[in-house]
């Protein structure tokens, strides 16, 4: 962590091997950090910056977006073709969502309704990608959305009116 109102690093807190993603929740008490390399997610409470236990999800776990809500944090899984559901209140993860190959990024939209996911696909290929939907609501798939070829990040621009037609970008190779 570091003091923002002095940059100043403060004590280095213990997340596993190879960090590569954090997301925090919406009330600011509790980050989640992704370990890809030992598989596991490790809330950190803000107030005492204290790692508690990890949670373990799927292989090669990528990168992380939490519910408007706070209630669920979501974990892109690169080589089990999955995302994790976490249900922040207890830290467990819930049944991993099939998704297409290699997810990669995620965004959830501010409704709180749908998490686009970015999936590469089978590399190396002339085939488009895909974008897959999660459906908040059950944690399922919906339909996938084909796009160009490996996309990577995604992002979800609200409209101005607030409703879900914000525009989703993503960039591929």
């Amino acid at each position: 962590p570091i003091r923002t109102a002095t940059n100043t690093a403060l004590t280095p807190i213990a997340v596993g091997s190879s960090p590569q993603d954090i997301a925090i929740t919406p009330d600011g008490k509790t980050a989640y950090v992704v370990s890809p390399v030992l598989g596991i997610v490790t809330p950190i409470r803000i107030a005492t910056n204290t790692a508690l236990t990890p949670i373990k999800v799927g292989k090669l776990p990528e990168n992380i977006a939490i519910t408007p809500d706070g209630k669920t944090a979501y974990v892109t899984n690169f080589d089990s073709g999955t995302v994790t559901p976490i249900r922040t209140a207890t830290n467990t993860a819930l049944t991993p969502i099939k998704v297409g190959i290699s997810p990669d990024d995620i965004a959830i939209t501010p409704s709180g309704q749908t998490a686009y996911v970015s999936t590469a696909g089978p590399q190396p290929t002339s085939e488009p990608g895909t974008v897959s939907l999660i459906s908040i609501a059950t944690n399922t798939e919906l339909a996938p959305i084909k796009v160009g070829k490996g996309p990577a990040c995604i992002v979800i621009m609200p409209s101005r009116s607030g409703l879900e037609r914000g525009t989703m970008s993503c960039t591929g190779l």
